[in-house]
């Protein structure tokens, strides 16, 4: 018997109208968002186990798309759920510079409420002022406890904007 007469032909599956739609879908979403990585890629970058990335999938911890049984997760969706930097962990490198940065905290006791109040606006008004470009921002915490008399004064930046204002700081103890 032929192959006509039983109706029997050899399936070519790129033929089938499931395939195409596949292939469409596909084209698609490379086109949408070209950065679209497997659960292994991700479990790799995540440093967790396959089955742990799974279970965050279908939880809905961790969005993603299933395209058939296999999912897939967007750049987007991996940054989201962990952060740029754990996201580009395996991938692009992350350009850094380095930088300086001091912390002091600074003690002054037998201080009056005015005498605190005048060296706290001062140093504000100092940490408010222009700097460089390079430096980074400075922070003037200051807290007063007025049971003791004791002015503390934590600064937190650059070391020599840092140095300045404990220039200042001495300036103003001093007089």
């Amino acid at each position: 018997m032929s192959q006509a007469a039983t109706g029997c032909y050899p399936y070519n599956y790129q033929y089938s109208i499931f395939y195409w739609i596949f292939r469409y879908v596909q084209g698609i979403l490379r086109r949408m968002d070209p950065t679209l990585h497997t659960v292994e890629e991700v479990a790799r970058r995540l440093k967790l186990h396959v089955r742990t990335v799974r279970q965050y999938l279908r939880s809905g911890r961790l969005k993603g798309t299933r395209i058939g049984k296999q999912y897939r997760i967007t750049q987007a969706d991996l940054e989201a759920f962990g952060g740029p930097a754990l996201a580009n962990a395996a991938g692009k490198p992350v350009h850094r510079h380095r930088s300086v940065e001091v912390s002091a905290v600074v003690s002054i006791t037998a201080l009056d409420k005015s005498a605190a109040m005048r060296i706290t606006n001062g140093l504000v008004a100092a940490a408010n002022s222009p700097r460089d470009g390079d430096e980074p921002p400075l922070r003037v915490e200051t807290i007063y406890d007025e049971q003791r008399a004791e002015l503390k004064v934590i600064l937190i930046g650059g070391s020599e904007t840092t140095a300045h204002l404990l220039r200042m700081v001495k300036l103003y103890t001093d007089s």
